[in-house]
């Protein structure tokens, strides 16, 4: 093998490697980011449960004050 094939081939690998570095971090920055999402959208819905939660509390909380003025009101 020639010196200018030697040089090709060492160049080709040093891309091929150069590549693999490159698809590598885009591989993991794509996780990480789909982590975050992943995490941001369990806390947004952690956020709505709990307001789903107290609205209904809320809610039975003034049913039960009518009911107990009505029963109060009739007595």
């Amino acid at each position: 093998m020639s010196t200018q094939e030697k040089a090709r081939q060492n160049i080709t690998e040093q891309r091929q490697q150069q590549e693999l570095r490159q698809q590598s971090m885009l591989e993991r920055s794509e996780s990480e980011v789909t982590e975050v999402d992943d995490l941001a959208i369990q806390e947004e819905a952690r956020e709505s449960l709990t307001r789903q939660r107290q609205k209904e509390q809320n809610r039975t909380t003034s049913m039960k004050y009518r009911s107990e003025e009505e029963m109060e009101q009739n007595s």
